[in-house]
């Protein structure tokens, strides 16, 4: 097993198939179906297809309330009136059912990478660009950037590198890869 990436932050892959815990305890594939409205979406036993029965999975739905006139007229989501949990799978430490992590993983994305803010000029016109830029981004995250928390790079703290990666190594990293 490969070690967790501890502050890290693992790159979804794009397409049909979402490849998960890349850099993580386990590689494994979540199986996606398609709404009614062409939507991708999860399928149901999708975590438990990917790491098995021994995993301790829970879900929190947020309810937010009806919006009111004046957040009709702006682009936040209406007021939060509570929470509804829902074990998956396993015991999940109650404590530790929360969005906060995802969260604070997609505002990252949103301040580190324009394309994903809404009303942006910062877009890719091809997917395989689009997916690049997430791949360097995480690639930049994870082994260039010094975290203050860790005071090292997620990667040197999981033990996944031994030192700060510098640009000019990921230059030459991805021109030994295209040269082959």
């Amino acid at each position: 097993d490969a070690p967790a990436l501890t502050g890290g932050i693992t790159r979804p892959h794009e397409g049909d198939r979402a490849q998960v815990a890349r850099g993580g305890t386990k590689a494994a594939d979540h199986r996606l179906a398609r709404d009614r409205r062409g939507c991708k979406i999860l399928e149901a036993n999708a975590v438990e297809d990917a790491f098995g029965a021994d995993i301790d999975y829970a879900m929190l739905q947020k309810i937010y309330g009806a919006p009111s006139d004046a957040e009709m007229r702006r682009y936040s989501p209406a007021t939060c009136i509570g929470c509804k949990t829902a074990v998956v799978a396993g015991n999940p430490d109650p404590n530790h059912i929360s969005t906060s992590f995802v969260e604070r993983s997609n505002l990252s994305m949103r301040m580190g990478m324009r394309r994903f803010i809404r009303l942006t000029n910062g877009f890719s016109k091809k997917l395989e660009n689009h997916g690049h830029m997430v791949a360097l981004y995480f690639f930049h995250y994870n082994f260039i950037r010094i975290h203050k928390t860790l005071r090292v790079t997620p990667a040197m703290e999981a033990g996944i590198a031994d030192h700060v990666w510098s640009f000019e190594e990921l230059i030459a990293l991805l021109e030994s890869e295209h040269s082959n």
